[in-house]
């Protein structure tokens, strides 16, 4: 027989079930449909400092040229994007003339997502860029996920006071086209490890090492293409 003792019982676990599950999902977890439990590992166990769907504007953003980016509405989606190639910016050593940094957040060991679509095919140099460790406009790393890989595009770049050169020599290209993709950046400062992941977040398409910059700024742009961005995460230990 089901007793009120039974049911005080089974309501019971059935509540300490779904604090259980609310703080896996709280932490980084997420519970498919048909109930199998799925850690998700973007934060590499860091914490989330940092999330911007730009439902609520751009305010929270500091860009080097603002006429050349705005707030997209599709369907009742806001992401924020640049609406020109050639941005007012000229920087004083040769890298990108489109940067979004986020205001009032510095980053040593971080991972970094964010989804991206291009909104312009440009050939063989179409690009979106993150860039991390900026210190001002002359020192900071950025990753360019260009199409076809050469010198200046889909490298790890480095500015130091000088114009960018690669980090990595990567052959592998960036298959754009116009849907959504997914970047994650991962960065460990003790290491000097460098990683970048386009779509497939198990294995990454660029690593490079590197300890010049230990922290700085974090951001998102272009060398001189159009995108859209959107759902920004950025988690740090």
């Amino acid at each position: 027989m089901f007793s009120l003792r039974n049911y005080v019982s089974l309501s019971d676990s059935i509540c300490l079930t779904c604090l259980f599950l609310s703080s896996l999902t709280l932490s980084g977890a997420s519970v498919m449909a048909q109930g199998t439990l799925v850690l998700s590992d973007d934060s590499q166990g860091m914490r989330l400092v940092f999330s911007e769907d730009f439902e609520n504007g751009r305010d929270k953003w500091e860009t080097t040229d603002d006429a050349s980016w705005y707030l997209h509405d599709e369907a009742g989606n806001k992401s924020f994007g640049l609406n020109k190639r050639k941005s007012a910016y000229e920087p004083k050593v040769r890298s990108p003339h489109n940067i979004a940094l986020i205001k009032d957040v510095e980053a040593s060991d971080f991972v970094l997502t964010f989804k991206v679509r291009s909104t312009k095919d440009t050939g063989n140099h179409r690009d979106c860029c993150a860039f991390f460790c900026h210190q001002d406009s002359e020192h900071f790393y950025y990753v360019h996920l260009g199409a076809k890989p050469d010198p200046a595009s889909g490298q790890i770049m480095i500015v130091n006071a000088q114009p960018r050169r690669p980090l990595t020599d990567n052959k592998a290209e960036v298959a754009w086209d116009d849907k959504w993709h997914t970047v994650k950046v991962v960065r460990d400062s003790t290491a000097g490890t460098i990683a970048v992941y386009f779509d497939d977040m198990q294995k990454p398409h660029l690593t490079a090492i590197d300890k010049t910059f230990v922290k700085g700024r974090i951001g998102i742009g272009s060398f001189d293409d159009m995108n859209d961005f959107d759902d920004v995460r950025l988690y740090v230990k």
